[in-house]
């Protein structure tokens, strides 16, 4: 995928901000708080409904402005065609647009561009709750499985929609019956969501342990353990529900199930799980990531757009010259942000298209 043109209003520091990427490299300087990683979020916010700081409503609109706006044009060369998709957040209700059609549901608009992310937080992939890993997991089967019949999306919110319902259900202390329905109905999807959720981590496995061998050689072979949010290996999903349901009630809400699913990795020179440092949680996010990124090239005939925000502050030097050179011999379109270039981009006799962003404006630079 290659992003052609990006435009946002009402975002952080931009009152309007317009940017025209080329195909390789594009990198994106400027000094500490001038606005570099706010163009990154834009991106973001188009393909994943939020930024990767947080919720839209946290500080992603500017003050004085209702609403961020985002605007993306992107080449999908495995299809032949070119996309448009624009977004409007308020930070409690949004609009979109895809291809010139109204959109309905969020999901549909952020399946449509793919972006993979690496900036200064993304070691909680590793070391923070399980909410960012099963987001990590849905995001790949909504991307690889698009329009298969009976794939991952229509579970997924089938699921959502059943484990509202029954929340509300034990929430309000109500009985037997409705919750018989509802626990069928959870079961029902989340079955086969748990068994698109296993197979997409078995799928990384291969590219995992390439990355990881790669950037990280020191930790050993790594393994991904899937962790579906019940015993799955015991019970059935509705047996574990009836079982939970009297713990359920007097919680409030469901306690098992694939809305608690989570994954781990294991080092084999890490024994008894040993804690990563945050070094080590940094180079294994970025090796999932990575993994993800060629799974989906694989899958789908073309790279997703990827993103590093602050590159040099958050890797060494040899880490950056092998992150570099994986990702220039992919092919992929890439967005690099800094207040100078990362030394595996000054080393390399790549020319990437310069932009600076200073006093709520990006210029484009000409290349020496």
């Amino acid at each position: 995928m290659q992003v052609t043109r990006l435009e946002a209003s009402g975002l952080r520091r931009f009152q309007r901000v317009s940017l025209a990427p080329e195909a390789g490299i594009n990198l994106i300087t400027g000094d500490n708080g001038a606005g570099k990683t706010s163009l990154l979020e834009a991106l973001h916010l188009m393909a994943y409904g939020r930024s990767f700081r947080g919720r839209v409503r946290d500080g992603l609109v500017r003050t004085g402005s209702d609403a961020v706006e985002v605007f993306v044009e992107w080449r999908e060369a495995s299809q032949g065609r070119q996309r448009r998709a624009g977004l409007r957040h308020s930070g409690q209700t949004w609009m979109g647009r895809l291809d010139g059609e109204t959109v309905t549901q969020l999901g549909d608009l952020c399946a449509a561009l793919a972006v993979v992310s690496f900036e200064p937080g993304s070691h909680a992939l590793v070391t923070g709750g399980g909410e960012p890993r099963r987001r990590f997991m849905d995001w790949g089967l909504f991307h690889v499985e698009q329009g298969r019949e009976g794939g991952f999306l229509p579970l997924w919110r089938r699921y959502a929609r059943a484990l509202k319902q029954r929340n509300s259900l034990l929430k309000a202390g109500s009985g037997g019956g409705q919750l018989d329905a509802w626990d069928h109905e959870l079961a029902e999807a989340g079955e086969p969501l748990t068994r698109h959720r296993q197979g997409y981590l078995d799928a990384l496995q291969d590219d995992l342990s390439s990355v990881v061998g790669e950037l990280a050689p020191s930790l050993g072979n790594a393994s991904l353990h899937f962790l579906p949010g019940w015993r799955r290996h015991e019970l059935s999903l509705a047996d574990a529900l009836l079982l939970a349901r009297e713990r359920d009630r007097a919680a409030g809400y469901t306690t098992v199930g694939p809305h608690r699913a989570d994954w781990r990795i294991d080092y084999s020179a890490l024994p008894q799980r040993e804690t990563l440092s945050r070094g080590q949680a940094k180079l294994t996010a970025l090796s999932c990531l990575l993994a993800q990124a060629q799974d989906f090239a694989r899958r789908r005939g073309e790279w997703p757009v990827i993103a590093l925000d602050d590159l040099a502050s958050e890797l060494d030097r040899h880490h950056q010259r092998r992150i570099l050179a994986r990702l220039l011999a992919s092919g992929a379109q890439i967005f690099i942000t800094g207040t100078e270039p990362p030394v595996g981009l000054v080393e390399s006799d790549v020319a990437p298209a310069l932009f600076h962003v200073e006093q709520g404006g990006v210029e484009r630079l000409i290349t020496p």
